[in-house]
């Protein structure tokens, strides 16, 4: 998939722009997440939302997937938290460990700016057909 076509992608996404995501593909079956905290990103107990953890995580994921042209929606999700933030960019780093004629599956880690790992995944999708 072309960047300019993941971008256009990326913008339709009024969810993730909600959530202040923003995507990059990464490389063949690779792609990243940004997010830079911001209040709204955390609970009440001033660390990162966990729902922010893993909007960050679906949307890295599902960027990867469809580096290969097709569109993908979740089927399952699975996210170990391990750490947690307060402030400053957390990073979601995605990589397609199989990818089959239905079905995608992709591997995310989270890290901290100081590289701290946070967060530790896997997400299935189901391919919904070509772009």
């Amino acid at each position: 998939m072309e960047e300019a076509q993941q971008q256009q992608i990326s913008k339709a996404n009024a969810f993730m722009r909600h959530n202040h995501i923003r995507v990059e593909p990464a490389g063949p079956d690779r792609a990243q997440a940004i997010l830079d905290i911001v209040p709204e990103s955390r609970n009440p107990y001033g660390i990162l939302h966990g729902g922010a953890f893993y909007t960050l995580a679906d949307c890295a994921c599902g960027c990867a997937c469809r580096m290969d042209g097709r569109k993908y929606v979740t089927l399952q999700g699975g996210l170990n938290f391990l750490k947690s933030v307060s402030e400053g960019r957390v990073t979601a780093q995605a990589t397609v460990r199989h990818r089959g004629r239905t079905t995608c599956l992709v591997e995310v880690e989270i890290t901290a700016e100081t590289g701290v790992l946070l967060a530790k995944g896997d997400f299935t999708f189901f391919c919904t057909g070509a772009l």
